[in-house]
């Protein structure tokens, strides 16, 4: 495993703390990799779960979270009590699954009445992205980032918006996170800002957070 994959598997993502709720006593985090970003909701004393695919970084998550379940959503999701989570946590995972509307589905029935699904998903329009694209004309797939090639589908924050109308959540926040500091590109997404009076403000950042519940 390389440097990048092994810094991505123990994040913490301190950014999304602040979006699980206050009262929340029972967390699903969907691939939970390490468990450290869960880890930080033990210590609060919830009860927190955990699915990942990945069997070593499942094994290491497992002596930090309540339960790990060893597998990907769609093998472990039969497997998950119903009516059951405060939180369900999607940290960059969205993108990876085939169908992630037919997913968020499923996972309605995981959630308690006023339960909410947390995410975090890479904005394509990410600055660094369309500079690459507009000027590099390249579309070059990584070993991690927004172009991970472990990615199946990408998402902008109107059609991340669309994705949850479409699988039965209305959002109740979404924020963009994790804004540029690069000396090359937020020069450019100012740029291009000041060139398209202020319209393309969700080019600086990398991702968009959300929070939603499931529609009634």
């Amino acid at each position: 495993m390389d440097l990048k994959r092994t810094k991505y598997y123990a994040n913490c993502r301190p950014e999304m703390l602040f979006l699980i709720p206050s009262s929340a006593k029972k967390t699903l985090e969907i691939g939970c990799a390490q468990g450290n970003f869960s880890a930080q909701l033990v210590k609060k004393g919830i009860e927190t779960w955990g699915i990942e695919p990945n069997l070593v970084s499942a094994e290491i998550a497992s002596k930090k979270l309540y339960k790990v379940l060893e597998g990907t959503l769609d093998e472990m999701i039969n497997q998950l009590p119903d009516n059951y989570f405060d939180a369900i946590i999607m940290n960059d995972v969205l993108e990876h699954l085939l169908f992630p509307w037919e997913d968020m589905k499923q996972l309605k029935a995981k959630l308690v009445s006023e339960g909410v699904l947390i995410s975090s998903i890479p904005n394509v329009r990410y600055a660094k992205n369309l500079f690459h694209l507009l000027f590099m004309k390249n579309w070059e797939y990584k070993e991690s980032g927004i172009l991970d090639s472990t990615h199946f589908r990408f998402f902008t924050k109107k059609s991340i918006i669309s994705l949850h109308k479409k699988s039965g959540y209305s959002i109740q926040k979404i924020k963009g996170i994790n804004i540029t500091k690069s000396v090359l590109f937020f020069p450019f997404a100012l740029l291009v800002n000041i060139v398209l009076l202020f319209t393309q403000l969700d080019i600086f950042y990398m991702q968009y957070a959300t929070v939603a519940k499931k529609l009634k």
